[in-house]
């Protein structure tokens, strides 16, 4: 292709960028050196990450704390009959949902950090509360309000991973906090364990209650923490104005734009391309299938792990090496999908391939003294499930751009997430108890589903970076040139499909 024609087709592309000059963006990235990024990103590792894990890590705790509460007396205590224990978890996702898009907006307009700081805070005094509960009415009411307040918590952190970290970065460091869920499910099963063996002491003693008072408690504590540490880059305290600069040359190169908060432009014609983007229905269809076992296992699992003839206190302690377990896997599969290309979609089916055949077993075996060990090896395998949901929320930020777009692409991955938890628990059957067969046997199938449904998004993908590789052989631009490109212009607050230089980044072919 002639050089006119190539400089024709490049202005008719980067007409549509209409803010700060790209080539200013380039330079931004280029005048600080890898000793300087490397710097700021051990700083940043130090302050943010940590909190991040604890207060992720408190948030999936005190949601599912009512599979540990069942096995301590909270049905029996509250007269719960029925499907109604089932409803304290899916009346949690239903609040979580309605008020999940509100939430973004808050977060994408205001400062995010203290945003997220005061949702934790309210989060962790309504969790105190339901120690408090005495009946139906009263925990379903705060289990709604719990709803209310952590919905913003899963979307807030990983907008705030996607302003901290690059591309190859989002993977391990998004797996460092989602892995937080085992490892604080560690430290609180301890502590609750210690709470449980008065029970054994003490029959008339509601241990259950005791346990939403530490949880409640040590959130609230987390909460305060955060309103001094967490945020983006141009909020919080603990950088200088040049940390700050190189904090945002850094990410310059996602081509996913900038980190500012408290922009208030709704782009609708990013919105029209998001519903027409196979990207945006792919992200909802995973997000469901994979929170339908998940929703159901955290509501059922300590019930279900109780018929296979364990105590609740044996419970606790058997949580201990399958969240060990969990941590050391999310911890190699982010170091892997960050070092090698052309491996994150696979890891996330792979996930799912021993956790399909685990709910098998467990559904096939009956309830039996001398299948117990067997049984509960299944449900161990079943642990790495859940990498194809967390490796599909970093998906968001490395490979769809546009402030809007990723807002929408966001909101639907975990729309998504609530529909899919707040179905897991109902079809969990009171009639079914105790081995709740075909709930079980459902899970194993939405597991199948996605799988596949990751395949195809994978295929996707693979076609997309193919026709950009193509174009760019065709107008004869290097790759030097092509990235250069795509930063100008994501910065410059372009979709993935209106920037031209940009290819996808949960694959190579």
């Amino acid at each position: 292709m002639g050089s006119s024609k190539k400089i024709e087709w490049e202005e008719v592309q980067i007409s549509s960028v209409d803010s700060v000059t790209a080539s200013d963006s380039h330079e931004l990235a280029s005048q600080y050196t890898d000793k300087e990024y490397k710097q700021l990103k051990r700083k940043v590792d130090r302050y943010l990450l940590p909190l991040l894990w604890l207060c992720h890590g408190l948030q999936q705790v005190d949601k599912s704390c009512v599979g540990t509460q069942a096995t301590f007396g909270l049905r029996e205590d509250t007269g719960l009959v029925g499907q109604q224990y089932a409803w304290l978890t899916t009346v949690f996702y239903i609040t979580y949902l309605c008020f999940e898009f509100p939430s973004i907006v808050l977060l994408q307009r205001y400062s995010m950090g203290r945003i997220l700081s005061l949702y934790i805070i309210l989060w962790g005094f309504v969790v105190l509360c339901i120690g408090f509960a005495q009946n139906f009415a009263q925990l379903v009411t705060l289990r709604a309000l719990q709803g209310v307040f952590e919905c913003s918590i899963s979307p807030g952190f990983l907008l705030v991973v996607g302003t901290w970290y690059t591309t190859r970065e989002h993977p391990s460091r998004a797996l460092v906090f989602q892995s937080a869920f085992a490892g604080m499910t560690i430290i609180t099963d301890g502590v609750m364990y210690g709470i449980g063996t008065v029970t054994y002491r003490n029959p008339s003693f509601q241990a259950w209650r005791y346990m939403s008072f530490f949880l409640g408690g040590l959130t609230i504590l987390a909460g305060i923490l955060s309103l001094f540490f967490l945020g983006t880059p141009s909020e919080v305290r603990w950088l200088s104005a040049d940390e700050k600069e190189i904090a945002t040359a850094r990410v310059l190169s996602n081509h996913t734009g900038h980190d500012r908060t408290g922009l208030k432009d709704w782009k609708w014609e990013q919105a029209r391309e998001c519903l027409a983007d196979p990207t945006f229905w792919f992200a909802g269809l995973n997000s469901v299938l994979g929170a339908i076992p998940n929703g159901a296992l955290s509501s059922f699992s300590g019930i279900l792990n109780t018929t296979f003839g364990f105590t609740n206190l044996q419970v606790l302690i058997l949580n201990i090496p399958r969240c060990t377990f969990a941590i050391l896997y999310f911890v190699l599969v982010g170091m892997v999908a960050t070092r090698k290309k052309d491996v994150r979609m696979w890891i996330m089916m792979l996930s799912n391939i021993p956790a399909i055949a685990g709910l098998l077993v467990i559904a096939i075996l009956p309830n039996e003294p001398h299948y117990k060990w067997v049984k509960w090896s299944a449900y161990f395998m079943i642990t790495p499930f859940v990498t194809a949901t967390f490796f599909a929320w970093s998906l968001v930020p490395s490979n769809v751009a546009g402030r809007t777009k990723r807002t929408i692409v966001s909101t639907i991955t975990f729309v998504g997430y609530c529909i899919g938890n707040m179905t897991g628990p109902q079809i969990f059957q009171a009639k079914d108890a105790p081995r709740y067969i075909p709930g079980i046997i459902a899970c194993a199938a939405c597991l199948l589903a996605q799988s596949i449904v990751i395949f195809l998004w994978r295929r996707l993908f693979v076609g997309r970076n193919r026709r950009v590789d193509q174009r760019m052989r065709e107008l004869g631009i290097s790759e030097e040139d092509r990235l250069k490109a795509g930063e100008e212009m994501g910065e410059n607050d372009c979709t993935d499909l209106q920037n031209p230089f940009v290819s996808c980044n949960a694959c190579e072919h």
